[in-house]
């Protein structure tokens, strides 16, 4: 791909666009915006800009596609599969700063917002006014565009659906610069192809997000959390189905295994409140009345004990609940403190399967003599599988990197499962999404990149180039 380099012609016009405090080169980029979370891959943009309106997104596009230089988009930084990283330099805009949030409309229970609101501000600012935004990723700080181009998902979503399931409308820039408005406040739309679904997980690769308009539901009046531990996973994982079927409608169910909790009690300093069983089930229920409530969650607890549950914990405080769940949301951050380097392996699979996937993450580690740790998402099948660096060098890590993944992969593909439940693909799972479908399916995802971005300048080298 021949891309111009930018020189000091377009430096000249992007200050005049954006005024030089927003506009930065060289050693004035921060080494932050060269990576995301993982940083499992590392390069800088050419020239950083922060912008403040959609016209202002329009005209750096439009200048791009102009003069055919490659334009990455850029929000918290939280994606874990370099899907924001600037492989080919260029220009990075950052959509930070667009972070209003504009309208919530009771009526037709929607809330517009910028694409850089963060979504602990819009789960704050909703159950404020009464209503409830149920998309619930792990990473709160991800800005809603992140989690709209990752078609994020999180631990509701056994109850409640994805991300996707939430955007009624967007507001896109596509990479001519243009401006279109797609969806909007209606409930059903059936006029012609969806486009905005298309741009929902498109990982910034077919139009820059300026604005978004969610789907609210009002907000539940009761919460209620249950640990359960378990003898084994096996035993754990084998009951997830179960309590599907119970149709007891369980807001969420995770798993974990003893080792990641133990891993998590040191991170956070705090005890969890048992870490002596090998494996746990902790599943969380909601709705408008205690007695609705009370009714599932001790249909599921019965439910539990009889398949080998060796007790129940109930959390119906406050404080309670956040012990328990302050805990799952520091699994990432307390495997990565236990080592020098962590990669993820993102799959989902059929929800009877789990354990199966995660027995032979186990054989892995004593096959290749590494150290892998796994939880995720138990109700729908979505694990998330962490291989550590701990003490090898390069050279010895990047080759067990390598052949661990290529086993998890082939495994998953194996059990009907996909390179990805919520994290994307990015550049990082680009080789074990090629793996996974065949070239029919392949060419038509390039053909859809075509079609929006000719001449692949925005986020090129991602997902299916």
């Amino acid at each position: 791909m021949n891309y111009k380099k930018i020189d000091l012609k377009d430096i000249t016009y992007l200050i005049d666009l954006l005024g030089n405090n927003r506009v930065y080169t060289g050693k004035n980029i921060s080494e932050d915006y060269s990576h995301d979370e993982l940083g499992g891959i590392s390069a800088m943009p050419e020239i950083m800009v922060e912008v403040l309106s959609t016209e202002e997104v329009s005209k750096v596009m439009k200048y791009a596609y102009d003069n055919n230089i490659p334009v990455v988009i850029r929000g918290s930084g939280t994606g874990l599969v370099g899907a924001s990283v600037p492989i080919h330099g260029g220009i990075m805009i950052n959509m930070t700063k667009m972070a209003r949030i504009k309208e919530l409309d009771a009526d037709n229970l929607t809330l517009t917002v910028e694409p850089g609101v963060m979504l602990m501000d819009i789960a704050k600012y909703v159950e404020e006014r009464d209503f409830f935004y149920p998309p619930d990723p792990g990473e709160k700080t991800a800005t809603i565009a992140g989690n709209i181009n990752t078609n994020a998902g999180g631990m509701r979503a056994v109850k409640y659906g994805v991300t996707r399931d939430y955007v009624r409308g967007l507001e896109i820039v596509l990479p001519n610069g243009e401006i279109m408005k797609v969806g909007g406040k209606v409930v059903k739309n059936s006029s012609g192809y969806s486009i905005k679904d298309m741009v929902c997980g498109s990982e910034g690769t077919l139009a820059v997000i300026t604005e978004a308009t969610l789907k609210l539901l009002p907000l539940p009046k009761k919460v209620v959390s249950l640990l359960i531990p378990f003898p084994d996973l096996d035993m754990a994982i084998s009951t997830v189905p179960k309590i599907i079927k119970s149709k007891a409608a369980p807001t969420a169910i995770e798993f974990m295994q003893r080792e990641v909790i133990l891993a998590a009690e040191q991170f956070l300093d705090k005890k969890f409140p048992d870490n002596s069983s090998d494996a746990y089930l902790l599943l969380s229920f909601d709705g408008n009345t205690i007695e609705e409530v009370e009714r599932n969650y001790d249909t599921v607890a019965k439910l539990c004990l009889d398949q080998g549950a060796l007790d129940v914990f109930i959390s119906d405080t406050d404080e309670r609940k956040q012990s328990i769940w302050s805990a799952r949301g520091a699994f990432l951050e307390a495997v990565k403190a236990s080592t020098t380097e962590i990669d993820e392996c993102d799959v989902c699979v059929p929800r009877d399967k789990v354990a199966e996937f995660i027995n032979y993450t186990h054989q892995l580690q004593h096959e290749f003599d590494v150290r892998i740790r796994s939880f995720g998402h138990a109700g729908d099948g979505n694990l998330h599988v962490y291989v550590l660096k701990d003490e090898m060098n390069e050279e010895e890590w990047k080759k067990k990197l390598g052949e661990v993944f290529e086993c998890m992969y082939r495994r998953a593909r194996e059990l009907d499962g996909v390179v990805s439940g919520e994290h994307g693909i990015g550049f990082a799972k680009r080789p074990y999404m090629f793996e996974q479908y065949d070239e029919t399916y392949m060419s038509l995802l390039k053909n859809i990149k075509l079609a929006f971005d000719p001449k692949n300048l925005l986020n090129p080298g991602k997902v299916c180039q």
